[in-house]
């Protein structure tokens, strides 16, 4: 279904470069990485759907940061 699929523009977190990412709505919440085509780190990407409120959360960070 075309509804359940949408282009969103974000910003890399570690240089700043804008690109397009794709989000599926059809799967559900997801957790995943893309690559920045400019510096080529990883970018985390989380998405949550909220069906209540018919709303989509899309989380961006850089995911390096260390936990001890």
């Amino acid at each position: 279904m075309v509804d359940n699929i949408k282009e969103e523009r974000i910003t890399c977190p570690h240089c700043g470069h804008h690109l397009r990412v794709t989000l599926d709505f059809s799967g559900g919440d997801q957790d995943y990485y893309e690559e920045c085509p400019a510096c080529c780190k990883e970018i985390h990407l989380n998405m949550h759907i909220d069906e209540y409120r018919q709303k989509v959360q899309l989380a961006i960070d850089s995911d390096d940061e260390q936990v001890f």
